[in-house]
């Protein structure tokens, strides 16, 4: 269920998604308010779940993480168990950065991170013996045009 947001809070929302370790007194000066409304603007949109963490981004590349694979992943095993399974491996994996359930053809896509074709390899050999799946097809970024954490707030 959407939480209703105000201007200012959205004002508060694009500048935390900007740079979050930003003053409070940056904040307020930014969105045109004072200290004090920000905080509890923003403490009142973390006890609603908007704001869920405060994190540092870090550049995959300078820490050598130089390849990015979106893996597709259908499987012939649609039984809680399976999934069960299936979800526990993946949330284990720290190169899986992202992994979704989709509708279609492909089950699952995952976003993984790794240094390189033969740390794929490791990771797609370590999750094949954890986890039955009927068929993997792996896709490598050869470059990434666009990413972003900053969600549309308009």
């Amino acid at each position: 269920m959407a939480v209703r947001l105000d201007d200012m809070d959205r004002k508060i929302l694009a500048a935390l998604q900007e740079d979050a370790s930003q003053s409070l007194d940056e904040i307020a000066r930014q969105v045109g308010s004072s200290k004090t409304p920000v905080w509890n603007r923003i403490r009142r949109m973390k006890e609603a779940g908007v704001i869920l963490r405060t994190t540092a981004l870090l550049d995959a590349e300078a820490l050598g993480l130089e390849a990015c694979f979106f893996v597709l992943v259908r499987t012939s095993e649609h039984e809680a168990d399976w999934q069960r399974r299936f979800l526990d491996v993946l949330r284990k994996r720290p190169e899986v950065m992202e992994a979704h359930r989709l509708a279609g053809d492909i089950d699952y896509i995952l976003k993984v991170r790794v240094r390189n074709a033969r740390a794929y390899d490791t990771f797609y050999q370590a999750l094949i013996s954890e986890v039955r799946i009927y068929n993997v097809t792996a896709l490598l970024s050869m470059e990434e045009i666009k990413s972003t954490t900053m969600l549309p707030l308009g």
